[in-house]
């Protein structure tokens, strides 16, 4: 089956595959006549990108490209950007890629014209008022994982270089003018690539769902997207070129990162300081963190996830889901320990007061402290 659609939540989205080709019409929409195309260095040479560098350029957008982005961007990356945004004289950014190119291209957008240091647009209060909203240039967001959810969402996440820390950069305009979500785009991507992003998604979905606010839209979002998920992520993971698999899994992307408007967790919250301090890839990062918070957070969360199993495709309730969890996790050859992946206990020191410090705690069930967080780092490590 091939699914398309033309939604307008939480914004312009053109979804479905061979829709790529739509990218003139999207960047005339969104009034950009010289767009800056910002993807990492992974992406730059692939036949997808220079696919969609053909497409601009012939259609007279001409064929820039920015892709001196880490796989956990960094303001040095940032600047950069904004020099080769500046240099170029562009009106506007092709955010394109995984999380780490849609998100540094969304900050190209945001920063180019603003006066003040990146680190003052943190998500703290009203620090986003700061910054000059007539300043922000316009966006096209094309996602070719399946895992962050970044072409929604109205943030990016970026590392501290100096401080190993990585921040989340808030604000409302940052917000694509138009997504163009094309499945195909994802057909190439290696199982590892198509695991961790898919799990990322997951991880996304499991703890909107698991948050204690009250956000009813977000919830019935999240349990709709654990259970794509679960369905499509194993298809997509043993046969690359399953369009429909694809297709359901760029849209549980999507959906984890509108639902966790509701609220994040410890997964987050540890997993953002660990990619921060050892490279790690984010969405793996999650999976391996899973199943330890969802231990911790068994008490408050045990009944909800009752009452989900059956319609996610989990039998057991919720000893069942978090016996699924790794089971999942290890059908993926995913580790079940942080060590595999370079991370170390020598670092603890440094890891618990970041994991305190991320704004994901504040949406886990059981309040986070010093002494539950070193627990955490200790099993996930």
């Amino acid at each position: 089956m091939n699914l398309i659609g033309n939604w307008s939540y939480p914004t312009a989205v053109k979804f479905g595959a061979g829709r790529i080709k739509e990218l003139p019409a999207a960047l005339a929409q969104a009034s950009i006549t010289r767009p800056l195309l910002v993807t990492d260095r992974g992406l730059a040479s692939m036949a997808i990108t220079q696919q969609t560098l053909d497409i601009m350029d012939e259609a007279g957008f001409g064929r820039a490209i920015f892709a001196e982005v880490d796989p956990n961007p960094t303001e040095l990356n940032l600047a950069a950007g904004v020099e080769a945004y500046k240099a170029g004289g562009h009106d506007g950014v092709i955010a394109f890629g995984g999380g780490s190119g849609l998100d540094l291209g969304k900050m190209v957008a945001f920063m180019a014209g603003q006066n003040r240091p990146i680190w003052d647009f943190e998500d703290i209060g009203d620090w986003w008022t700061r910054a000059d909203a007539d300043a922000i240039a316009p966006i096209i967001a094309v996602p070719t994982t399946a895992g962050t959810g970044s072409e929604v969402g109205r943030a990016s996440v970026i590392t501290n270089s100096e401080t190993h820390v990585k921040k989340i950069i808030f604000h409302p305009k940052v917000l694509p003018t138009v997504v163009i979500s094309d499945p195909e785009l994802t057909v190439g991507m290696p199982k590892f690539i198509t695991a961790g992003t898919g799990l990322d998604a997951f991880a996304h979905c499991v703890e909107a769902f698991s948050s204690p606010f009250y956000h009813p839209m977000s919830q019935g979002i999240a349990l709709e997207g654990m259970r794509l998920v679960v369905e499509n992520l194993p298809r997509a993971y043993t046969d690359g070129t399953d369009l429909e698999a694809r297709s359901n899994m760029m849209a549980a992307a999507a959906m984890g990162a509108v639902a966790f408007q509701k609220g994040l967790g410890a997964i987050h919250a540890l997993s953002h300081p660990i990619g921060a301090v050892f490279n790690t890839h984010h969405g793996t990062t999650n999976a391996v963190c899973m199943p330890a918070v969802l231990e911790l957070n068994a008490p408050l969360i045990a009944d909800r996830f009752d009452r989900a199993a059956s319609y996610i495709g989990v039998s057991g309730g919720f000893d069942g889901f978090c016996s699924f969890v790794q089971e999942f996790n290890d059908s993926f050859a995913i580790p079940r320990k942080l060590r595999e992946m370079g991370a170390t206990l020598d670092k603890i020191d440094e890891l618990v007061p970041a994991a305190l410090a991320d704004p994901s705690c504040g949406g886990n069930p059981v309040e986070l402290n010093e002494t539950n967080v070193r627990a955490l780092f200790e099993a996930v490590i």
